[in-house]
């Protein structure tokens, strides 16, 4: 009788041994690899991103706050005063706000009549600091999409087309950066003073691109040599729909991160021309106006000056925490994130 060999003892050639399975290396090691797209990668790394979140949830503070206060529009808010509503000042203007509880000292917790005091003619001066806000959030964003518009389309031409194209528009960039960003904006101020709030908004973007365009025109001289450029130009593909199909998809990193910069650079721009005079007039007002109107009363009355000025610091810290979570996220260098 033949006896078959048991099959531990089996010789395994080539063909039976089991190749390794990709991260197989990692596993053994108690670390979980998932295969991810670019998009939910750079999610990832952006929700994780503390400093981000952080700026995330005290932006969102801020503009809930402004509108939901006193409203935006036809949309009334839980706010009972108004920013234009004259009265009699009380109690020399102080604020009513009180957040220290009565077992530590303070007189409780609440709002009062008028938490953030009152201005020289009796206005609230909340429903005055919510209004500005939202006037200085408005130009802000709108700064922010002009600039981003106006500055990837000049440098994605310049970087693309190259030759005189490129020589012209450059020199123009390296014009308007020659020239003192808040001088261009004050002339603007002055020109266009009375023309309402988003006329004036939509100038400053149109001095305020010059950086976006520089660092888009980088990308796109790296990127329009590359293979998949090549072959899209080989097969007879449109300048413009290589420029928009293929090469700026793959530049919206920089894009993001540059547009959300300028934004926070925009409410200081707001804020600094304002305070010169030569920014949003009466009578609608913004934080950068409310401090030049009550710059005088902050040795007598600071909170007129400071409540603003918070908000000001508050919105430009919480846009560049953002704009430093959207750079981290979209750093090609962090290619893994594990589990």
């Amino acid at each position: 009788m033949t006896h078959n060999p048991p099959a531990s003892v089996l010789k395994k050639g080539p063909a039976d041994e089991v190749p390794p399975q990709p991260g197989a290396a990692d596993a053994a090691q108690g670390m979980a690899v998932v295969a991810r797209s670019q998009g939910q990668l750079v999610r990832r790394r952006f929700f994780r991103h503390r400093g981000a979140l952080a700026g995330i949830l005290l932006l969102l503070f801020v503009v809930a706050l402004s509108v939901t206060s006193i409203g935006a529009g036809p949309i009334p808010g839980w706010w009972d005063k108004d920013p234009t509503t004259t009265g009699n000042v009380v109690g020399n203007g102080d604020p009513t706000l009180s957040v220290l509880p009565g077992f530590l000292g303070g007189g409780g917790v609440h709002l009062g009549e008028h938490p953030f005091g009152q201005d020289n003619i009796g206005r609230d001066y909340f429903a005055l600091t919510m209004r500005g806000t939202q006037v200085s959030l408005l130009i802000a964003i709108i700064v922010g999409l002009v600039a981003t518009f106006v500055g990837t389309v000049i440098g994605a031409a310049a970087g693309y087309f190259r030759g005189w194209i490129e020589a012209v528009l450059m020199r123009i960039t390296d014009v308007v950066i020659a020239i003192p960003t808040l001088l261009i904006a004050g002339l603007i101020g002055v020109i266009i003073a009375d023309s309402g709030v988003v006329l004036f908004a939509l100038f400053l973007g149109l001095v305020a691109w010059t950086q976006i365009a520089r660092l888009v025109r980088g990308e796109v001289l790296s990127l329009r040599e590359k293979e998949f450029v090549e072959a899209a130009r080989s097969v007879g593909t449109s300048a413009h729909r290589i420029i928009f199909k293929h090469i700026l998809p793959n530049t919206v990193g920089i894009i993001i991160v540059a547009a959300t910069l300028t934004i926070a650079s925009a409410v200081l721009l707001e804020s600094a021309l304002s305070f010169v005079g030569l920014g949003v007039q009466p009578p609608d007002t913004s934080l950068g106006r409310l401090i030049t109107e009550y710059r005088s009363a902050l040795t007598v009355r600071p909170w007129l000056f400071y409540w603003p000025g918070l908000f000001i610091v508050a919105i430009a810290l919480s846009v560049n925490f953002i704009g430093d979570g959207l750079r981290d996220a979209f750093d090609p260098r962090q290619t893994r994130v594990r589990d």
